[in-house]
């Protein structure tokens, strides 16, 4: 086997292990990693010293919306927070035009999080900070929009680093494979913020549906009301002034340049292709954890999407998805589909005011006779099999079953699937570095696998109308090479890629 990555690039990271045993008797082989300026990436060296600690210790990249809850949630499961990261020296913050709740809200947590761990070191910029802390940190959240996931979590597996990094996994379809196996590699523990992964209900349903309750899928459909903030816009809204205290050149970061607006940052970048993936990149992660995790990882053969509104700029208004999968230990010898529906049915985008309007309440869904009258407002997912029907609340903790008579002898499965201390996360993150358990479950060999299964639905959403063909082992789509752009993206000067 090759130590070369897809580019050809030597990959360093083939024989340098991390383990994670236990805090205070494990101990670390810590890799000392250097960012020589901005343009040279990221390198990785191989373990310097053996270093047993009592209490591992935990650096945040992006400390607002998100961010300051998985800061806030590690703190509690253990770990000592000593430097945070983000775009935002929130002392020095000037003036901000918006008047956008979630846009306050974020604001808002920045300055708790700064006074809520004042001892922590302060950094605008997570490759600075990687480099210049070195041993001193153990693990980090990754809390950035989508399009930093990628190098930040790289580049801290690189120095050794446990990484608990936001759904969806990446940006990029190249991205989420390569982080996959460098956490193989690396051996470092990983975790993907997916809530819901850790509640005791969801791993039961799991153990469910594999031990045939539905009998064998046939069909999975996942649906939300979502998006809720701007998408299809045609062009960028007017360049403001950069306020004081926001490095917005780090916000860019490895994105094509966008000139500073409060309609992108820090919320409504969820509506941009080149920092966001919209409402599939979104929620997809939490709706489609059930169904995909059941189904073992499973690779798709195909997807197609329909939509409406996707701009080169920004995602659709609406879509609706299907993947097909071959044969697999779940489903019959014809494979399963998934379906996933997003958006409201009549919505469009408001220039003027920068919002989407909705007309009415209707929302893509699966029809009536798939639903059955099951109305899980806004959110839910259904696992059809041959004998009977699952339904999952995105809620995490309603599930209603409806089979057919083989239930009356259906044999109820022991437990299989560790269950999370607390039905917690983060904690589940910190038992893997403390040796409690071997890996949390929403680990980057699931997380990975099921991001990338998700992006290939967003490419599609840029492509739509038309089966695309996926070949997993050449990271290709059949008879299109002009897709390769959306599966592994060129990156800004000065963003090299750190692997």
């Amino acid at each position: 086997m090759t130590n070369q990555n897809e580019n050809g690039r030597t990959d360093p990271t083939k024989s340098h292990k991390a383990p994670g045993s236990g805090v205070s008797r494990r101990q670390f082989h810590k890799a000392a990693g250097t960012a020589i300026g901005a343009a040279a990436g990221f390198h990785f060296f191989p373990a310097l010293a053996d270093k047993k600690l009592e209490k591992p210790t935990l650096a945040g990249i992006g400390i607002g919306g998100k961010g300051s809850a998985d800061i806030t949630g590690a703190s509690k499961a253990g770990f000592e927070v000593v430097a945070l990261c983000d775009i935002v020296d929130f002392p020095k913050l000037g003036k901000i035009d918006g008047s956008d709740k979630k846009f306050q809200g974020r604001i808002k947590n920045m300055g708790k999080i700064r006074r809520e761990f004042p001892e922590a070191k302060f950094f605008s910029d997570y490759r600075q900070m990687i480099a210049d802390l070195g041993d001193k940190v153990d693990a980090v959240t990754v809390s950035t929009p989508d399009h930093h996931h990628f190098h930040a979590s790289a580049q801290a597996m690189l120095a050794g680093k446990h990484v608990y990094c936001q759904k969806p996994l990446t940006h990029g379809i190249w991205e989420a494979r390569t982080l996959t196996e460098l956490a193989k590699r690396t051996g470092v523990k990983t975790q993907m913020g997916n809530q819901a992964h850790a509640n005791d209900h969801m791993r039961r349903c799991v153990e469910l549906i594999r031990a045939g309750v539905v009998g064998k899928v046939t069909d999975i459909h996942a649906w939300t009301n979502r998006p809720i903030w701007p998408q299809g816009f045609r062009s960028p809204p007017a360049k403001q002034a950069v306020p004081a205290g926001i490095d917005w050149d780090q916000w860019v970061g490895p994105a094509p340049w966008v000139d500073y607006s409060p309609r992108i940052a820090p919320f409504a970048w969820r509506g941009w292709w080149n920092y966001g993936t919209g409402a599939l990149g979104d929620m997809a992660c939490h709706i489609m954890d059930l169904g995909y995790w059941a189904m073992d990882t499973p690779t798709p053969q195909s997807v197609k999407a329909k939509q409406q509104g996707a701009t080169d700029l920004s995602p659709p208004i609406n879509s609706v998805l299907t993947w097909n999968f071959g044969p697999g230990p779940f489903s019959g010898k014809a494979g399963f589909k998934f379906h996933w529906y997003d958006g409201y049915v009549d919505a469009k985008f408001d220039r003027d005011n920068w919002q989407l309007v909705k007309n009415g309440d209707e929302y893509n869904h699966p029809s009536e006779d798939i639903l059955e009258g099951m109305d899980f407002a806004k959110f839910g997912s259904v696992i059809i099999g041959t004998d009977g029907k699952l339904f999952f609340n995105r809620s995490r903790n309603t599930w209603v079953l409806k089979t057919n008579s083989h239930i009356d002898g259906f044999t109820w499965p022991e437990k299989s699937i560790p269950r999370a201390t607390n039905q917690n996360n983060y904690q589940e993150w910190y038992d893997a570095i403390d040796g409690t358990v071997d890996q949390g479950q929403s680990n980057f060999a699931l997380a990975g696998p099921m991001t990338e299964t998700i992006l290939l639905g967003v490419m599609a959403q840029r492509n739509p109308d038309t089966e695309l063909q996926w070949d997993r082992e050449t990271m290709t789509v059949k008879d299109r090479p002009d897709l390769q752009k959306y599966i592994q993206r060129e990156y800004r000067s000065g963003w090299t890629t750190p692997v």
